[in-house]
């Protein structure tokens, strides 16, 4: 037995874990400066409710860390199916919170479903690749765009953008690494560039240019835009013939490609169009000029420039921010907890919390490097995707460049679901660093 403790001892990776354990006491003492009002008064507990909620993460953590997780591939379909059920649940009887009806919970305790989603979503589709690695690529791709577009769905009609986009870097790096052909993801990601533009492009008319050009009635006039998708299909659909059929040159091939993804761009434009609410659509557009509306959806983006501006090289040191403890900044413990981190710690606290997040990243390549099968290998990749997109999105978002979508930073953000999914999730690829070594 004590040689068993000791080959865990051997084995764990202490790097995640102390990664992990500062950005999470970082989170903390920021969550804790957030409350604190100009009058040096702490006005609410929620640093409290974050040492809670990280003390359960680190049981989580440690616990999942010493679990075999191959022991999850068998009942992977039933975690999914069970994540469908609470999302349907979520939609229909959830509580709203911030325009969303995404949560459960009863009095002051609730989680959001759909973070934790992302494990079950992992575990299903790295099920499915796996199972089906010898099979036809198109019908496998087909059948992972199924198992992603369920959950997808049910999270975008809450509506909550942030964390439905989540799924989609998680979706596309597993089907990278799993071998599904660069073509099936490009048009993929072809269809939903295609779909956000088309969705923006009529907002962004009216708001940035002021309706200066007038092609963009193809996007709001109802018939317009129904002729464009029925040119496109024929198109389309017409090349798919000649080249099939008549065995055309292969340009062919790529016409029909490229004509398919703006048919399909335009016709989920109109879906996206009604399941958005349209302070959502405008949260997409406004960061290229937030002085268009500087008291509503710009308002975020300019106090937070301001903040991290403000900041300089080394800070106004810690409970020293003005930001934050005036108020002007919105969600200032959640979406904009990196904007209170700058503006107290600077430029060097920033280079310090990036490097800690791309050494997490790093460590989850060298996992997907090492690891000793394909379920643990599809695994990381959906985490490393998961960790990418809330790093860059959120980042991007506090500085402007990104539009504001409500992606917390994991770690630093304050919510118990997200850090319990993010912690949970550090566990599980502990377990994977850790069965490198083939040890159960």
């Amino acid at each position: 037995m004590s040689s068993i403790k000791e080959d865990i001892l051997d084995k764990f990776d202490y790097i995640l874990l102390l990664c992990v354990l500062a950005l999470v006491a970082t989170g903390v003492a920021f969550i804790y400066s957030s409350g604190v009002n100009s009058s040096g008064v702490l006005v609410t507990n929620e640093h409290i409710k974050q040492i809670i909620w990280a003390s359960v993460g680190l049981v989580f953590m440690v616990f999942f860390a010493l679990f075999d997780y191959r022991k999850f591939e068998r009942p992977a379909r039933y975690f999914y199916i069970g994540m469908i059920l609470v999302l349907i649940y979520t939609r229909i009887f959830g509580r709203y919170v911030n325009g969303a009806r995404s949560w459960l919970g009863i009095g002051d305790f609730g989680v959001q479903p759909s973070e934790f989603g992302k494990i079950c979503f992992t575990f299903m589709l790295a099920k499915f690749l796996d199972e089906t690695i010898n099979e036809d690529q198109m019908k496998r791709f087909i059948g992972a765009i199924m198992i992603f577009f369920v959950p997808f769905a049910l999270i975008l009609i809450q509506p909550d953008l942030g964390t439905a986009t989540v799924y989609i870097p998680i979706f596309l790096i597993m089907c990278f690494v799993s071998g599904i052909p660069i073509r099936y993801l490009m048009f993929l990601i072809g269809t939903g560039t295609a779909m956000v533009l088309f969705t923006v492009l009529p907002v962004w008319n009216e708001f940035i240019a002021h309706n200066s050009i007038t092609s963009m009635r193809i996007l709001t006039d109802f018939r317009l835009k129904t002729l464009v998708i029925l040119a496109t299909s024929l198109i389309c659909l017409l090349s798919i013939i000649v080249r099939r059929y008549f065995h055309g040159p292969k340009y062919f091939y790529w016409i029909g490609f490229v004509f398919s993804i703006i048919s399909l761009g335009l016709i989920l434009s109109f879906v996206s169009g009604k399941v958005l609410k349209d302070y959502q659509i405008k949260r997409l557009i406004v960061f290229m000029d937030p002085s268009v509306d500087p008291l509503g959806s710009g308002w975020n983006i300019i106090q937070s420039k301001i903040a991290i501006g403000s900041g300089g090289l080394f800070g106004r040191s810690f409970l020293n921010g003005t930001q934050s403890h005036y108020r002007f900044l919105p969600q200032q413990s959640t979406d904009f907890i990196f904007s209170i981190y700058s503006e107290e710690t600077g430029f060097v606290g920033g280079v310090l919390v990036f490097t800690l997040y791309m050494i997490i990243m790093i460590r989850c390549l060298v996992i997907m490097k090492n690891v000793s099968n394909r379920f643990g290998l599809y695994i990381a990749a959906g985490f490393l995707g998961m960790y990418m997109i809330h790093f860059f999105i959120n980042v991007g978002m506090v500085m402007g460049i990104m539009p504001i979508t409500g992606i917390p930073l994991l770690f630093l953000s304050y919510g118990g679901s997200s850090l319990l999914t993010a912690m949970t999730s550090i566990g599980l690829l502990m377990s994977i660093h850790y069965r490198k070594f083939d040890y159960i």
